[in-house]
């Protein structure tokens, strides 16, 4: 693919991948590489310039990460962000410290004219996350950036293309962010707007095709845009040698196995198997309250109906298969993947952590690099129907993960029945589009209700409702109190068992999206 590129050096930013995402947004296409990763694989991959991501690390802590002689060596424009500020300045002479007092949240920084900022000194909002801070400049670099905290927010040696930001310009409460992202990509290192739906989607095809050979390729389909358009990029990469399962867990929402099935061999045309093991599910999670235990066994259980399933197929007898899923970057950074040993775990996902060893497939994942907006606009490429393409998440271990705590036939079914009402009454409002995510999660707690004249105890629920362009950051959905008022009256007159509705005003972070 003759594309420009940027590499990304990941010290083990919980933002990392939103730098790429910002680099993609541009129009570069880009990748990760571990801190660590070898000066040859560097140079094979052919990058314009280099972005060094933040970390949760200190650089003069023992054992820290720390900048590689062959970064800089190479002579490419570098743009160094928070803890990557921090080691461009210690690399070439300059001094890190503890600041006096830790930056978190918002700030104002005052930017002055760079390669980064075309205009005179101008102050804007930035957002800030940050226990140490640059306090002597390195020999030939000039302070380009102020805030009332930190003397020296912005740095640039403009003769050897170096740049240093210390505030994060790759999150949404930075809003000139994707300005100066923009501007070293394209002003300093000259990248043209290359990386397209359509070469993502050409890539994909030939990646696939020399990878699984003639061999069978079994895809899980959990009905959500991420298996779905995994299945279609697959699909066209191979053909009949792709074989899709639909597993009905016993945890789906409400005619949600119905739904997906019709959709996948009326309007797609690709081979589908439906298998209901629901019975196996609800099994291997009896008695687990653990939410990681959940993910696990879910994930074990995935394998083997998978396994069982390619047993009874002729394709079988054609090689060790490959197992096709749809994970994407934001499961692999919460789950701190294989290539992300760097990054603190924040959950495992059932389809990155929570796989068995010992399963008979290797792995398929061609979204695993790409964003949800990346893969619905692959979606579009590819020609999938807009309902599937715009359709809101839902997670592979599906119910389970929003049934807090013990999760028993009796509790998914109230589950199931609540959720369903909180999606017919957003539906109705047109809300669906105007929230990134919505749903219903079911509490391990109980509380004191009044119905009639009795007294009652029953269970609680929350709905949760998220904006998100990226879904590594989120917002709470500001929805209408009349809406709210009538989801929450439905669920507490027409489910047994619930008598109580709050709703989850916290944002990502510091939560999740998911409860589990």
């Amino acid at each position: 693919m003759s594309v420009d590129r940027i590499a990304i050096l990941d010290f083990g930013s919980q933002f990392s991948q939103l730098i790429a995402r910002r680099v993609r947004e541009a129009g570069v296409y880009c990748e990760l590489f571990p801190w660590d990763a070898p000066a040859e694989r560097l140079q094979a991959f052919a990058p314009r310039g280099l972005i060094l991501s933040g970390g949760p690390n200190s650089v003069y802590d023992a054992g820290a990460p720390t900048l590689p002689a062959h970064v800089l060596a190479a002579g490419l424009p570098v743009l160094g962000i928070c803890y990557g500020m921090q080691l461009l300045a210690r690399a070439l002479g300059g001094s890190v410290a503890p600041a006096a007092q830790r930056e978190y949240g918002a700030a104002e920084v005052a930017l002055a004219r760079s390669g980064l900022w075309p205009r005179d000194t101008e102050t804007v909002q930035v957002w800030m996350s940050h226990g140490d801070s640059v306090v002597v400049l390195p020999p030939g670099f000039v302070a380009t950036g102020t805030s009332s905290s930190t003397p020296i927010a912005a740095m640039a040696d403009e003769a050897r293309r170096l740049y240093g930001l210390q505030f994060h310009p790759e999150v949404n409460h930075t809003p000139r962010g994707r300005a100066l992202i923009e501007a070293f990509v394209h002003e300093v290192c000259g990248c043209g707007r290359t990386w397209t739906a359509g070469n993502i989607v050409e890539e994909g095809i030939a990646t696939i095709r020399a990878r699984v050979g003639a061999r069978p390729v079994i895809c899980g389909l959990s009905g959500g845009v991420d298996s779905a358009v995994a299945a279609a990029l697959i699909h066209r990469a191979v053909g009949d040698a792709l074989t899709c399962v639909f597993v009905d867990t016993g945890l789906l929402r409400h005619n949600e196995g119905e739904q997906v099935v019709k959709t996948f061999r009326e309007s797609l045309g690709i081979r589908l198997i439906a298998v209901n093991a629901s019975e196996a599910f609800l099994s291997d999670l009896a008695g687990v309250s653990d939410p990681e235990e959940k993910r696990r066994r879910i994930g074990h259980r995935f394998v083997r109906v998978f396994e069982e399933t390619l047993a009874g197929l002729p394709a079988a007898t054609q090689g060790r298969a490959f197992l096709a899923q749809g994970t994407l970057y934001p499961d692999v950074i919460e789950s701190r993947g294989p290539e992300r040993q760097s990054a603190a775990k924040i959950k495992t996902h059932h389809n990155v952590g929570g796989l068995p060893a010992d399963m008979q497939f290797d792995l398929l994942e061609p979204l695993r690099m790409l964003f949800k907006d990346e893969v619905r606009a692959l979606g579009v490429e590819l020609g999938l129907p807009e309902a599937l393409v715009w359709r809101q998440p839902f997670p592979g271990p599906g119910l389970a993960v929003r049934c807090l705590g013990e999760v028993t036939w009796e509790r998914v079914e109230r589950l199931r029945a609540a959720d369903a009402i909180a999606q017919a009454e957003l539906a109705r409002a047109g809300l669906m589009r105007a929230t990134s995510q919505a749903f219903v999660v079911l509490l391990p707690v109980r509380s004191v209700g009044v119905m009639g004249d009795g007294r009652t105890y029953h269970e609680v629920c929350a709905l949760r409702a998220v904006t998100t362009d990226d879904f590594m950051t989120a917002d709470w959905a500001r929805l209408p109190s009349d809406v709210l008022a009538t989801i929450s009256s439905r669920i507490v007159n027409e489910v047994p068992g619930i008598n109580r509705v709050v709703y989850d005003i916290t944002s990502k972070p510091p939560a999740t999206i998911e409860w589990e």
